[in-house]
C-alpha cells in the first residue's frame, strides 16, 4: 500500500512539473532583415556572422524579413550561408528579391521557389506560439505607382481564417511594415482583421508583428499589438543627393548602389525570445557608420531619431 503511495505521489508530482513546464514555454529566434545581397559588397560575411551567431546560441528557428537577395545562381554561396544554420530557417518575400529589368522570370513564384519557401504566405508553430509570414507585395487594382505594398483580399481571407485556427499566442512577420504610412498601403485593414481576432478570443490572440524594408530601428504599440521594425542588417539608404564613395574605387565599380547607402560597420541582428507568460525580449547590437554619417553630409536632422546603425534592445509585454 505505502508503495503505491509513493508511485501515486510521483505520477501526481510529474504531472504538476509537466503542466508548470508547458505554462513557461519560451520561443527563442533570430531575425535579420534587408540585407541586400546584391547591393553590398560583404553580405555573404555579415550574413554568416549573424548564422554563426544563432548557432551558438541554439535558437529554435530563425528568419530574414525580405530584400534578401535576387534569384541568381551566381548568388548560390549567399544562400549557402543561410542554409549553413542548423535548424529550421524561414523567409518572407521583400519587394527587392525579385528585381531584375531584362527578365520577366523573376515573378514572386519564380523568387519563392529559389528561396525554397512553402508558400507565398504561410504559418508555423514552435513551441507554444503561432508565427504567421505575410507577403505585402500583392498587386492592387488599380495598380499603385512604384513597388506594390498592399495585402489583397485572397490573402485577407487565408489570414482570418489561418487566426481562427490557433489558440496559441500569434506572431506576425511582413517585409513592408503594417503600421507606417508608408508600409503596406491598406495596412489599417489588416490591422482591424487583427483587433477582430483578438476581441474574439478569450485572451489576446495577436501579440507583434515584426517588419523590415524601412531600415530604422523603431516601434510602437496600436491596441494592445506591438509593432516592430528590426533595421537593416546592411546599410540605410540615402539616395542621389548625398552619394558617397565609402569603401574604395574597385569596391564601387562592382557594386554601384552603395555609395547611394550610409553602411553599418557591422551586421545588424537581434535575438528574440518570447515568454508565453507575457514577456517579449529583443536584444539588438550596435555599429557604427561606415565613413561621414547622414548628418555630415547634410541629411534631414529630423529622420534623425529613427535613424541610426542600431537595433534596441526592448522588453515588452502583452
Amino acid at each position: 500500500m505505502k508503495m503505491k503511495c509513493l508511485q501515486k505521489g510521483l505520477i501526481i508530482l510529474l504531472l504538476l512539473l509537466a503542466a508548470s513546464c508547458s505554462q513557461n514555454k519560451i520561443v527563442r529566434f533570430g531575425v535579420c532583415a534587408d540585407v541586400h545581397k546584391d547591393v553590398m559588397h560583404d553580405a555573404d560575411h555579415r550574413l554568416q556572422v549573424f548564422v554563426n551567431e544563432m548557432n551558438e546560441k541554439v535558437v529554435d528557428f530563425i528568419i530574414q524579413l525580405g530584400d534578401f537577395t535576387q534569384p541568381q545562381d551566381y548568388n548560390a554561396s549567399f544562400i549557402n550561408v543561410w542554409n549553413s544554420f542548423d535548424g529550421p530557417a524561414y523567409h518572407v518575400l521583400g519587394n527587392h528579391d525579385m528585381d531584375n529589368d531584362t527578365d520577366d522570370r523573376y515573378t514572386r513564384e519564380y523568387t519563392r521557389t529559389y528561396l525554397d519557401m512553402p508558400a507565398q504566405y504561410y504559418s508555423f508553430d514552435v513551441n507554444g506560439c503561432h508565427f504567421i509570414v505575410l507577403d505585402g507585395n500583392d498587386e492592387k487594382d488599380p495598380p499603385q505607382q512604384g513597388y506594390a505594398r498592399y495585402i489583397g483580399a485572397e490573402q485577407q481571407a487565408w489570414l482570418k481564417k489561418d487566426l481562427a485556427q490557433t489558440k496559441l499566442p500569434v506572431v506576425v512577420f511582413s517585409h513592408q511594415s503594417i503600421e507606417d504610412p508608408h508600409g503596406v498601403e491598406n495596412a489599417d485593414e489588416v490591422r482591424k482583421i487583427f483587433e477582430e481576432a483578438n476581441l474574439r478570443s478569450k485572451k489576446k490572440k495577436v501579440i507583434a508583428c515584426f517588419s523590415g524594408h524601412h531600415h530604422i530601428d523603431y516601434s510602437k504599440t496600436i491596441n494592445g499589438i506591438h509593432y516592430i521594425q528590426i533595421n537593416s542588417m546592411s546599410y540605410y539608404w540615402m539616395g542621389g543627393d548625398y552619394l558617397q564613395v565609402r569603401y574604395g574605387k574597385e569596391v564601387d565599380e562592382k557594386y554601384p548602389y552603395i555609395k547611394y547607402t550610409a553602411p553599418y560597420k557591422d551586421p545588424l541582428f537581434a535575438l528574440v525570445e518570447i515568454d508565453v507568460k507575457g514577456i517579449i525580449r529583443i536584444t539588438g547590437r550596435e555599429s557604427t557608420w561606415v565613413g561621414p554619417d547622414p548628418w555630415e553630409l547634410g541629411y534631414p536632422e529630423t529622420r534623425r531619431e529613427r535613424i541610426g546603425p542600431l537595433i534596441t534592445s526592448k522588453e515588452l509585454e502583452f
